[in-house]
């Protein structure tokens, strides 16, 4: 994606740094295997990448090529209430796979769509009752029949909506978590958690309902959702007050009633005026074996056992040099964000974003961070990522980067991290990055 060298008189830079926001990507997912990648935008639009496989060298290994792109979702007009209803795409989450086509569901603020991926490179011919144009012949003119057969084509990619859940919710739509049954996924909002099944699409269970009889005693909302990876009836869902509640479909129809309150102390020291808005939990994921919960508030990662509701047993600071600066977060709506986080396939790592285009990494044996950097210069092929820094005082190295300084408009909030290898998806408003650890290939072979 070289610029043209005959075109000088062309602002590259500009049309580099000019982004419409229906460009901008707001959410990243592999599917099971890690072959396929989907990116969904604000402009209602999803992208699929196919992993390339046909390379001579292992080295490429971890490229993605685009496979498919389609419009998931149109804009919309809620006329009950007199709301535009954005074509955003909030969340795409993958089926497992069963046969040779693959699925995956979207969502934008209210509709969650079942799309069909497959691939077709052979045509019929040959048919009785039409040319090959596909016109109706005269019937009088047939004096022989034959049997059509299917021959060789261009490989086409084809995307067919499978179903359209619509209606279940109320208000914005900020998770779909799929359930290890392969039959039901659950879907939340604000203030509900609703289970479907694939293959119903005019009803869905209530599972979770936290709207008091009067909205002026409302004190929280639910922000995320998602289904334990092993066992078909435990889910957790968190919360703007910092909570986790993990609830068990065995005990009640209606888990109101959670099994798990995951909750940390507050220090009273520390109290502000900004503690609940930062306390708010903005992201939550399963371990892959299924034992720990990883969340993101907004200034920590934290790693919580679900074996104990205590508090969590590790915190990571992600940004802690931002702490004196809420009041101008406050006032740019900065401290609203919402950054994901993931676990790395042996849940040994976790990573999650941050500003100025840069995302961090931390190894949970050594408790050690890294600070990372998504930029173009960066994503040349077998560029290596450069570690960054940011000066907080003390001695000031060549290359640190000021907390003045920071770009708080370009944020890292949608990542995922390949389900069995080191290759990692990083989200930076119109552009996809993706980066592999090439450190030992061989090991990842194994």
């Amino acid at each position: 994606m070289g610029e043209d060298a005959e075109s000088p008189k062309i602002n590259h830079t500009f049309l580099r740094d000019y982004v419409t926001e229906a460009d901008v990507i707001s959410t990243v997912e592999f599917n099971q295997t890690g072959d396929l990648l989907a990116t969904g935008d604000k402009g209602g639009r999803v992208v699929i990448f196919q992993r390339e496989t046909e390379v001579s060298l292992q080295w490429d290994s971890g490229e993605y090529n685009v496979y498919s792109t389609f419009q998931s979702h149109e804009p919309d007009f809620d006329y009950l209430k007199s709301v535009e209803i954005e074509e955003k795409i909030n969340k795409i989450r993958w089926l497992p796979q069963q046969n040779a086509a693959h699925f995956l569901l979207s969502t934008n603020d209210k509709t969650i769509k079942l799309w069909k991926v497959s691939e077709r490179d052979k045509r019929p011919e040959g048919y009785n009752l039409k040319d090959e144009e596909g016109r109706l012949k005269d019937t009088s003119t047939i004096t022989s029949l034959q049997v059509p057969v299917l021959k060789p084509t261009d490989l086409m990619v084809e995307v067919r909506p499978r179903r359209v859940f619509s209606n279940g919710h109320t208000y914005h739509v900020n998770s779909i978590s799929v359930n290890s049954d392969g039959e039901t996924y659950l879907s939340a909002d604000d203030l509900r958690i609703n289970m479907w099944h694939l293959g119903i699409t005019d009803r869905s269970f209530n599972i979770v309902d936290i709207k008091p009889a009067n909205m002026e005693d409302l004190t929280e909302v639910i922000t995320a959702a998602e289904f334990h990876p092993q066992h078909c009836h435990l889910f957790v869902y968190s919360s703007s007050k910092g909570t986790l509640r993990l609830c068990d479909m065995r005990a009640s129809a209606l888990c109101d009633k959670h099994t798990k309150l995951f909750e940390e102390p507050e220090d009273p020291g520390n109290r502000s005026f900004f503690s609940e808005i930062i306390s708010s939990v903005s992201d939550v994921k399963f371990s892959h074996s299924g034992r720990y919960l990883l969340t993101r508030d907004y200034l920590t990662a934290k790693v919580w056992d679900i074996n104990m509701d205590k508090g969590p047993v590790e915190t990571y600071q992600v940004h802690e040099y931002l702490r004196s600066k809420l009041c101008s977060l406050y006032e740019n709506d900065c401290i609203f964000d919402k950054f994901e986080c993931v676990w790395n396939s042996s849940d040994s790592v976790i990573m999650t974003g941050a500003y100025n285009s840069f995302f961090r990494m931390f190894d949970r044996e050594t408790g050690r961070g890294v600070t990372l950097e998504a930029w173009r210069e960066s994503s040349k092929p077998r560029a290596v990522l450069r570690t960054r820094r940011v000066y907080t005082g003390g001695k000031r190295r060549r290359g640190d980067v000021g907390v003045d300084s920071l770009d708080f408009t370009k944020k890292i909030l949608h990542m995922a991290w390949h389900p069995s290898e080191n290759i990692i998806a990083i989200a930076a408003t119109n552009n996809l990055y993706i980066f592999q650890d090439r450190v030992n290939p061989e090991t990842q072979a194994q």
